[in-house]
């Protein structure tokens, strides 16, 4: 998950990236489409660069369902889907060195805070509902906010992470003052907990909480969503460069509409989807965790549309409560009006 913080600190990187022009494996820039895309035999096609947020997971499949199905070419699309770490996909797409990225929906939030908000807008859903949420040891009485008082909770330091968790603990008549805080360096949240490193965590149930499941951790895990319906935000989504869309709405609808059949199939063939995941890996990570790959496409293939109209639909009362909740925080530098940093525009 990214952090907000970093999201705030790169602000003022980003504007001076994308002014002077660097280049991260040289993506084609943001500003401008390069071929038309109708899908004309033997036509140049419009070369597009994708962010990742994080190395390839089940989060991501979709794209390279589209990509191995040919949906991208037949579209007239020629899309290079990167991670490039240290490098955030807010900066990336931002700065005009990638069209397109994933993000989320609350760390975006710094990017339209900020003095120069950075020209981005997320414009679908690459999951219906907030799938994450807070796990820990059976039995050590964590199944809701109240149980972290008295307990280490292993925190990233995000300031709106911060602020749901002390909303939760409190609505629970607890003290958030009880709640020791100790850095998030976990990367086997099941193995952290079996060692008593911390006491709880925040995860995301597709990868992590099926991984503990496969290995037989004995948890407990409560949804964030459950805990106050304004914390069933948007997480991830997939993120456009305002310049490039606006001037390109056309190929932008076309990358969208055959990224939407990739996840389409993918929530209706999780296992064929998985294997096209595994096999776009060329570090054979994923192929060494293939058990976790299938488990956890099959889960999560049930939340790509879940109870939306279709794939990539953004309700706008869940996603304006959420940032309707943090206004009333105190924590953003300026308020966040309804209809801030998203459209269903390019999915129509």
């Amino acid at each position: 998950m990214k952090k907000i913080l970093s999201v705030l600190l790169a602000l003022s990187f980003v504007l001076c990236l994308a002014a002077c022009g660097q280049e991260t494996q040289e993506p084609s820039d943001a500003n401008s489409a390069e071929t038309q895309t109708d899908a004309e035999p033997d036509a140049p096609l419009t070369k597009l660069t994708f962010a990742l947020d994080w190395t390839q997971n089940t989060n991501h499949t979709g794209l390279y369902v589209a990509k191995e199905k040919g949906w991208f070419k037949e579209a007239g699309l020629d899309v290079d889907i990167v991670y490039v770490d240290g490098d955030s996909s807010t900066q990336l797409v931002a700065a005009g060195h990638a069209q397109f990225g994933i993000e989320f929906q609350d760390t975006l939030a710094a990017a339209y805070t900020a003095d120069e908000p950075l020209p981005i807008t997320a414009i679908a859903a690459v999951l219906q509902h907030n799938t994450s949420g807070i796990i820990s040891r059976r039995g050590d009485g964590i199944t809701s906010a109240a149980g972290l008082a008295g307990k280490r909770y292993s925190t990233w330091d995000s300031p709106i992470e911060k602020a749901m968790l002390k909303q939760m603990v409190e609505k629970d008549g607890k003290n958030w003052d009880d709640v020791e805080l100790i850095p998030n360096t976990v990367t086997d949240e099941a193995a952290a907990l079996s060692a008593n490193q911390t006491d709880a965590i925040w995860i995301f149930w597709a990868w992590s909480g099926v991984n503990a499941e496969l290995s037989g951790f004995d948890y407990d895990f409560f949804y964030i969503k459950n805990e106050n319906p304004y914390f069933d935000y948007y997480t991830p989504v997939i993120i456009g460069n305002d310049t490039f869309m606006q001037e390109n709405p056309d190929v932008t609808k076309a990358f969208i509409k055959a990224v939407q059949k990739g996840y389409t199939f993918a929530a209706e063939n999780p296992k064929e989807a998985a294997d096209i995941l595994i096999a776009s890996d060329d570090t054979n990570a994923l192929k060494d965790a293939s058990e976790l790959v299938y488990a956890s496409q099959e889960w999560i293939a049930k939340e790509y549309v879940s109870d939306a109209p279709y794939w990539g639909y953004i309700d706008d009362s869940r996603w304006n409560a959420f940032y309707g909740w943090l206004n009333s925080t105190g924590l953003l530098e300026k308020e966040l009006p309804d209809g801030t940093g998203f459209t269903n525009e390019y999915l129509q």
